[in-house]
């Protein structure tokens, strides 16, 4: 008989190497479902994870693994203060695409004018896109109890329909032939976000995402913030009595992360992706999720779990080119991530014992 035993308290070294083993067990069962679609498991992991970095393709793909980790992290740093607290804010993706939307309309509101002040105008419209739509469901559950949860995912779909009416009306370029999409902000010098070094895909986005990453880690450890934050996922009867305010933590936590977001899809419309579009989202906010917990929600993990999810990301598409993989095996392949990372989790507060249990 296999049971559960709850730890007096949470494992230090299961908590280090959950990652880990998650990891090692997603490649096993990985490498299974490879072969079972009659697939070379051995080759499949070797190009998802090997041959972006040093394969045939290396030069192209080696910049591209910052430009795919860049909105991850960025995202994911927001999400986990809320995470920690107990505040789960599952909508990130609709921030994303707000930012996306304010920012571009932003830039296209200016075309085209050439000054510097699009660009700073630009980030102050994505972050305030992702922001005020994280109100939404921040201000509803201070306000009413509503569960963010909900309510957060689905302002995904009323921001995915607001996405397509933009690309198809509002912002369509007026120059494209009636095609959906608005014109490609990387072509308009005041607003494209170009690589600072080029050929290394390090654009402002990506040198966001890592300034994120120093000022998370400074907030959690050093900050009063990161007292409560930490102190509300703990014990929220303790962190009233000591002071801390709800409804406040969730509009600063909510706020926080809907402005990270929106920042990611302002970087990622004036560079990478170029211009709105109908299937402008590629679901950076649901996967920055993953991110953030196999990053144990901490910055530092974070950064490291954001390179690994973009390691997957270019590593898939590479294996769909080259090994005539299907799409859903690549995408089933990431969310195996998750699955073992919170199946090996519970190793953390709990340990496995066998045989029948002792009555006292």
């Amino acid at each position: 008989m296999i049971r559960l035993d709850r730890r007096p308290e949470p494992s230090h070294a299961w908590t280090i190497a959950t990652p880990f083993v998650a990891v090692a067990l997603t490649m096993v069962a990985g490498g299974l479902m490879f072969a079972l679609l009659g697939k070379d498991p051995v080759e499949a992991i070797r190009t998802i994870f090997w041959d972006p970095l040093f394969g045939d393709f290396a030069s192209y793909s080696r910049p591209q693994l910052l430009v795919k980790a860049g909105p991850l992290i960025l995202i994911a740093i927001g999400l986990s203060l809320g995470f920690r607290a107990g505040i789960w804010n599952i909508g990130a993706e609709g921030q994303y695409i707000l930012g996306a939307i304010c920012a571009a309309a932003t830039g296209l509101a200016i075309y085209p004018a050439e000054t510097w002040i699009v660009f700073p105008a630009m980030i102050v419209a994505g972050a305030l896109g992702g922001l005020l739509w994280a109100m939404i469901p921040a201000l509803l559950k201070v306000r009413f109890g509503t569960n963010e949860v909900l309510v957060s995912l689905m302002l995904v779909y009323v921001a995915e329909a607001l996405l397509a009416s933009m690309s198809l009306g509002l912002l369509r370029n007026p120059e494209g032939m009636g095609f959906p999409g608005s014109r490609n902000l990387a072509q308009y010098p005041s607003a494209a976000n170009l690589d600072l070094i080029p050929g290394t895909g390090l654009h402002w986005g990506v040198a966001l995402a890592f300034a994120a990453v120093i000022v998370g880690q400074v907030v959690m450890t050093r900050h009063q913030l990161g007292f409560r934050v930490r102190l509300a996922g703990q014990s929220p009867r303790a962190a009233v009595f000591g002071g801390v305010n709800p409804g406040w933590l969730v509009v600063v936590c909510m706020g926080i992360s809907g402005g990270l977001a929106g920042l990611a899809g302002m970087f990622e419309v004036a560079g990478p992706a170029g211009r709105l579009s109908i299937d402008f989202n590629v679901g950076y906010g649901f996967t920055a999720i993953i991110v953030a917990f196999l990053g144990r929600l901490n910055p530092i993990g974070i950064l490291l779990a954001g390179l690994l999810m973009a390691l997957t990301y270019i590593g898939g598409e590479l294996a769909q080119l080259q090994m005539n993989l299907p799409l859903a095996a690549i995408q089933m392949f990431q969310g195996m991530l998750l699955f073992f990372l919170l199946a090996v989790d519970l190793l953390t507060n709990f340990s496995i014992r066998f045989g029948r249990r002792v009555a006292a």
